[in-house]
């Protein structure tokens, strides 16, 4: 049983979570992942750790209310639990001074991209980020982003903020400035991800994708994550979850994490008709496994 310590939104949708997780704290890399289980019958589903804080023994996750699962999680607060964690899972991102690094993050993409960002700096790296988002509602970790980037471009489609247009303008726009451009690191939708290499691709620009598909165990066991890297089968999990783009068949990735959307769909439906009774079977089994200590923040 995991504690929850905090949570609140930060955008329409989007929760961040503190949860008490001592042993992952310690051992957490950037780039690195968990696995979650909220209740006995429940999935398994992987999320990026946004930040670890090793002396307060706790990790924090941001999550975007999209299935089943992950609206049943954004139902918790401070005081919940959450009945499994598995974690730190997946190599950690590659950190080393490699001169000009920009860090473009789509969405909620900006959780997962946020602590390679972070360790890239303190390595000594000139940051840019190019962070982007629907609307400006959906704008998330701007504070974060201002702290570890030497420029920060945020774009929103519709153009309420920031701005107008998608993170791939921006990226050709330094390209064609003649910005110096040693890495780029791309977070967040499939098609925003390949849209970004292919801009890359053109000018040789060396580029790291982060992957998340459907996972089940995080060991490399059940091979629901596979993805096709080089022409070959990797496994996210355990061979990522970071990837060089130049060699990711998105495409196939695409059609994979489609297979299961009509399951997906009338799970989310079957929730939607009794998301109270839900929400209490996870309180309930997490006041079994610590009677004392859940329900209270």
């Amino acid at each position: 049983m995991f504690l929850i310590l905090e949570a609140r939104f930060l955008a329409p949708g989007v929760k961040r979570f503190l949860i008490e997780a001592p042993r992952i704290a310690r051992k957490h890399q950037a780039g690195q992942f968990v696995i979650i289980r909220l209740y006995d019958r429940g999935e398994r589903i992987p999320l990026t750790i946004e930040r670890s804080d090793p002396a307060r023994g706790a990790i924090s996750l941001v999550v975007q209310s999209v299935g089943k699962t992950t609206h049943l999680l954004n139902s918790l607060e401070a005081g919940d639990a959450i009945l499994d964690i598995v974690g730190p899972l997946g190599k950690a991102s590659e950190i080393a001074n490699f001169g000009t690094v920009v860090v473009i993050a789509g969405g909620v993409g900006a959780a997962v991209a946020y602590p390679t960002a972070a360790a890239l700096k303190r390595a000594g790296n000139r940051i840019h980020v190019i962070a982007g988002a629907r609307t400006k509602d959906l704008v998330i970790l701007e504070p974060e982003w201002r702290g570890v980037s030497d420029e920060l471009w945020i774009t929103t489609d519709d153009g309420s903020y920031g701005e107008k247009g998608i993170v791939t303008d921006r990226l050709a726009r330094l390209i064609e400035a003649g910005t110096r451009i040693d890495l780029v690191i791309a977070v967040g939708p499939i098609v925003m991800m390949k849209a970004v290499a292919e801009v890359t691709r053109r000018h040789a620009i060396r580029t790291v994708v982060s992957l998340n598909p459907i996972m089940i165990d995080g060991t490399g066991m059940c091979g629901g994550c596979r993805v096709l890297v080089g022409g070959e089968s990797k496994f996210a999990c355990v061979d990522g979850p970071e990837f060089d783009a130049h060699l990711v068949n998105f495409d196939v990735l695409l059609q994979r994490n489609t297979i299961y959307r009509d399951s997906e769909k009338k799970s989310f439906a079957d929730f939607q008709n009794g998301a109270d009774a839900q929400v209490a079977l996870v309180r309930e089994q997490a006041g079994e496994a610590c009677p004392v200590e859940a329900g209270k923040p």
